[in-house]
């Protein structure tokens, strides 16, 4: 099983944003940092999520994948399948779409100071895109 580690960080709402992804698997530990542009905190959530699937995808295809995440949100809409917010749809739906990829995937919702990896990786994406 993999676990997968992912949260999402915006300077303002919207504002610059990034999405931080840690994966430990197989006894060795992974890190992602995306700059996402101006998004709201809860967009990049959603696409950090989807990020990770897309390296799952390449690098641990037909693995069971444990996410974990301190958005309360996107663990529901996952859980649920269902979000009546506009801008979430598409995500959600990208997102369904990549984990039915794999024989299994799911969500659990951490506390933030259990996702520091991940925090740390989307608030450095965030300074990679003050840099460009």
């Amino acid at each position: 099983m993999i676990e997968v580690y992912v949260d999402g960080a915006a300077q303002g709402n919207p504002g610059l944003s990034g999405a931080g992804v840690y994966i430990k698997a197989k006894g060795k530990q992974y890190e992602y940092s995306f700059p996402l542009g101006s998004r709201t905190s809860h967009e990049a959530e959603f696409i950090a999520v989807i990020k990770a699937l897309d390296i799952c995808h390449k690098e641990f295809p037909n693995e069971i994948l444990s996410f974990r995440t301190d958005s309360q949100i996107v663990v529901d809409a996952i859980e649920s399948g269902y979000t009546k917010n506009s801008l979430f749809q598409p995500l959600l739906t990208d997102i369904i779409e990549k984990g039915n990829q794999f024989p299994l995937y799911f969500f659990k919702w951490i506390a933030s100071k259990q996702n520091h990896h991940a925090d740390r990786l989307a608030k450095q994406a965030i300074y990679k895109n003050e840099k460009s």
